[in-house]
């Protein structure tokens, strides 16, 4: 399974001969991301804020894209294959896991801002689970994943470094992703997220955008 990385929370997953694009965002978007990101085979998105989904990218591209109802809501004007929290969707010899995820609040996402569904993927090949949570906070699950790419950032939105490497422990992952981590707005602490990670013997990677990893 080779993983790439694109701004915010936005990976290409290529395994078993599929090419998996997940939260294409506008967030520092570049017009070259696009030669690639046409050779998606399936485009899944986790939640309707515009970080995760670039609109007027994604409108244009003939390739299967998969959300919540509350994102087909949010964009009409793109097709998508409705999920749900407990669905499962197969592609050849992968099995796609949807699964919960609760984005957090603060005031900043007051009239209109605020998720109500949202979901996080479990993408299996058989050897490999690679888990991308979308933007939540940590909650009670029995999900296992051997990689996980979720987010470090906090700010009320999301998990904080220290939560995450609980999170990751309990998933029982050998390598952690952080991800959300390109937005000006809400800057990560670099150092705090190396002190939880290294507290829990938590394995990580910080992917620079186009920077590819095999698993």
């Amino acid at each position: 399974m080779k993983i790439i990385k694109y701004p915010q929370s936005c990976f290409m997953v290529e395994t078993q001969n599929k090419r998996i694009l997940i939260d294409p965002g506008s967030l520092k978007y570049q017009e070259s991301f696009l030669e690639e990101w046409k050779k998606a085979d399936v485009i899944l998105i986790t939640h309707r804020h515009s970080d995760h989904i670039n609109c007027s990218v994604l409108k244009n591209l003939d390739i299967p894209i998969y959300s919540t109802r509350e994102v087909q809501e949010a964009y009409p004007e793109i097709k998508f294959n409705l999920v749900k929290e407990g669905g499962l969707l197969k592609f050849d010899g992968i099995t796609v896991e949807v699964v919960k995820a609760v984005h957090g609040y603060n005031p900043n996402l007051k009239n209109g801002g605020e998720i109500l569904e949202n979901v996080g993927y479990i993408i299996d090949n058989g050897e490999h689970r690679f888990y991308i949570t979308s933007d939540t906070i940590c909650f009670n699950n029995n999900y296992k994943a051997d990689v996980v790419a979720l987010p470090v950032t906090a700010y009320g939105l999301t998990m904080s470094s220290y939560e995450a490497g609980l999170f990751a422990r309990e998933l029982g992952a050998n390598l952690v992703l952080p991800i959300h981590m390109d937005n000006p707005k809400y800057p990560t602490n670099l150092e705090y997220m190396k002190e939880n990670f290294e507290q829990f013997e938590i394995n990580y990677k910080v992917l620079e955008i186009e920077e590819s990893i095999e698993i």
